[in-house]
């Protein structure tokens, strides 16, 4: 016959609950900063759908007519204006760094000091390019084409609120990530994660690059190619 234990006392189960709590107790076996970053994850998920799904619905209820992305995003190149030309470039730089996040995390897994460093630096650089490509639009915009928050002369007014706080919003995380890139980046040169005897911080970094980049893909599909 099994033995029973007598019932615990109150005051003896909250003293148990307090050594489990102040134990640091994983109910997962997932590191806290990977759950922390995909439940911020989770929630950027839901403000960027709600700025997605206001854009399609203003884009399909203005009854003013909506300007043409591949006008208003074209490129003079040669003389010849080429439709959506710097936003292709700037695409195609934020999966590019993508690909050197992922391989900056395989690094890490490896304890590859150097090589991880490099392509976090390289990967903020792109980023950093890509937000110098993103002033650049805004500027030729604002100061060619006149667009702003409350008006745009080539025809719906939300045109020009729905694009600097969808893009705004979205070049704000991009601009975060190079902070939060170099930083990183600078504590694998220093040995700081050998010390700590893990780059989990250098996979979390990837996580939160990796949404950027899926982000701006959507953007890209609804915004520009619509």
């Amino acid at each position: 016959m099994a033995a029973t234990h007598p019932p615990l006392t109150a005051s003896e189960g909250l003293q148990g609950v307090s050594a489990d709590w102040s134990a640091d107790k994983h109910a997962f076996t997932v590191p806290w900063g990977k759950v922390m970053m995909w439940i911020f994850l989770l929630s950027d998920t839901f403000v960027f759908s709600c700025f997605l799904t206001s854009y399609m619905n203003v884009r399909i209820s203005t009854t003013e007519p909506w300007p043409n992305p591949s006008e208003v995003f074209a490129l003079t190149v040669g003389g010849r204006d080429v439709p959506l030309l710097l936003i292709a470039i700037m695409t195609m730089v934020l999966i590019t760094s993508s690909g050197t996040m992922a391989m900056a995390v395989n690094f890490g897994y490896r304890r590859d000091r150097a090589r991880t460093a490099a392509l976090m630096f390289a990967t903020a650089a792109l980023g950093l390019s890509f937000v110098g490509m993103q002033a650049f639009e805004w500027t030729k915009l604002i100061v060619h084409e006149g667009v702003r928050p409350w008006g745009n002369p080539m025809g719906a007014a939300q045109f020009g609120s729905s694009f600097f706080m969808i893009t705004g919003f979205h070049g704000l995380h991009v601009s975060c990530g190079v902070v939060y890139l170099s930083i990183v980046a600078k504590r694998v040169l220093n040995g700081f994660y050998d010390r700590k005897g893990t780059y989990e911080t250098v996979e979390v970094a990837g996580l939160y690059w990796h949404f950027v980049d899926l982000v701006w893909v959507f953007i890209f599909a609804f915004f520009y190619l619509w």
